[in-house]
């Protein structure tokens, strides 16, 4: 009669890789942050501490990595989607390619309908239209009220003016 032995629980081998890169990371910060020479600066913060403050905070993400590793050992493992993954990668390509020639509220609007198919809403005819209206109400945000310039292509400068 053979023992049927419970499988021997294994620490989640990614989120160990993810700790030791955090880490690494950290650390690095934390050193180049010493590095800085200190002013003083505006109540006692000077330009190294933000760089330590955040290499502090990476090395806490790399524990809490490694507990998650040993306290979900053995969990099941999600298989990545990939075709949500390239919806998006699509989107943001096409809006780099787009934005000088067709302005931000039509490249963006294309962002905004990739990413929402990547999610699940396929219907282009929809999402794009709606993206490009709310990327022209964010446009005018910037260009309006915070005068901040966005690459303006015919639809801003047809509402908008130049």
């Amino acid at each position: 009669m053979k023992h049927l032995a419970a499988p021997a629980r294994r620490p989640d081998g990614a989120a160990l890789v993810i700790a030791v890169l955090l880490a690494a990371l950290g650390l690095l910060l934390v050193v180049q942050g010493a590095g800085i020479e200190e002013k003083g600066g505006y109540a006692g913060v000077g330009s190294g501490d933000l760089p330590r403050f955040l290499g502090y905070g990476m090395m806490a993400l790399a524990a809490a990595h490694v507990f998650s590793a040993f306290r979900y050992a053995g969990g099941a493992v999600m298989r990545p989607q990939i075709a949500p993954v390239l919806w998006v990668v699509a989107g943001l390509t096409l809006q780099v390619l787009l934005l000088r020639p067709l302005g931000f509220s039509i490249a963006s609007g294309l962002l905004f309908a990739f990413t929402a198919a990547g999610f699940g809403k396929r219907n282009l005819a929809l999402t794009i239209p709606m993206g490009i209206g709310l990327s022209l109400a964010i446009y005018g945000v910037f260009d309006q009220l915070l005068r901040l310039r966005l690459p303006a292509g015919f639809l801003e400068t047809l509402i908008f003016g130049a």
